[in-house]
């Protein structure tokens, strides 16, 4: 559904118009349509917050349907969330990792060809060479692998009472940035935790990006804390916009994603 629409230019001029955060949880599939309105064209970015099973085949089925009604509507740059195929979990991580190219990023590439649209697939775990990663694959309109990013910063945490997590245990961390570029803007990539570390969004800043995306699954304790304070700190400290996307909050999930896809920024 269209639930929220803001303007933003392509490359900021001196004082554009501050665009209006958007943001609003929901325990529903969804999908987030931005309107993006730059100097000499438009585009609309949609961001999917989805309902994640524990079955493959479904979530991907859904992935696609969404991505489908995005494009119908006029997204021109679509961002599944982190983990869109799979439960998110270590446990889960070996059981649902897949190659790159598999059977999750086929079905991202034929639908991003099918819809003429730049694909930002989330993440999916992914298995090279013995090891596995958290990894988001970027797709254009013609369906060809753009860009492969391997989240840097795995997510370790321990607050007692609250919550303990270890990406860690199964997960390899990745070694590079990625960026792409569209006839709308360049666009830098992050995972989830990688939101946390500012020196990602500065470089991506330095290299003339415009637009950061960060497709991401905080949870109940650290989203209420830190998902729209951190995204604003990258946006507001690098003058880009910044775009999150969480699956859906399932309230009976192993991890409970906070949820809130968010699109924000505030060049000046």
């Amino acid at each position: 559904m269209v639930r929220g629409l803001v303007n933003l230019p392509h490359v900021a001029p001196p004082h554009p118009p501050p665009p209006t955060p958007s943001g609003e949880c929901s325990l529903l599939d969804k999908t987030d349509f931005l309107h993006l309105d730059i100097e000499l064209s438009a585009f609309r970015l949609a961001l999917i917050q989805l309902q994640v099973s524990s079955i493959k085949s479904d979530n991907l089925t859904r992935a696609c349907g969404l991505i489908r009604e995005a494009a119908t509507q006029g997204a021109k740059i679509v961002s599944l969330p982190e983990c869109f195929n799979s439960p998110y979990g270590t446990k889960y991580f070996p059981e649902y990792a897949e190659k790159i190219p598999g059977e999750s990023t086929q079905k991202l590439s034929e639908v991003a060809k099918e819809c003429g649209i730049y694909l930002i697939g989330g993440s999916i775990p992914e298995e090279d060479a013995g090891k596995l990663y958290n990894t988001c694959a970027v797709f254009g309109p013609d369906g060809t692998l753009l860009v492969k990013y391997r989240k840097l910063h795995l997510f370790d945490i321990d607050v007692p009472g609250k919550i303990t997590f270890q990406e860690s245990k199964t997960l390899s961390p990745g070694d590079s940035f990625s960026t792409f570029d569209t006839p709308y803007c360049r666009v830098g990539l992050g995972i989830c935790y990688d939101l946390r570390f500012a020196e990602l969004a500065q470089i991506y800043a330095q290299r003339g990006c415009q637009l950061l995306v960060y497709p991401g699954a905080f949870n109940m304790t650290t989203g209420p804390a830190h998902w729209e304070l951190l995204q604003r700190g990258r946006a507001v400290d690098n003058q880009v916009y910044v775009a999150t996307a969480s699956p859906a909050r399932d309230d009976q999930a192993s991890y409970v994603a906070w949820g809130h896809s968010t699109i924000g920024g505030c060049p000046c």
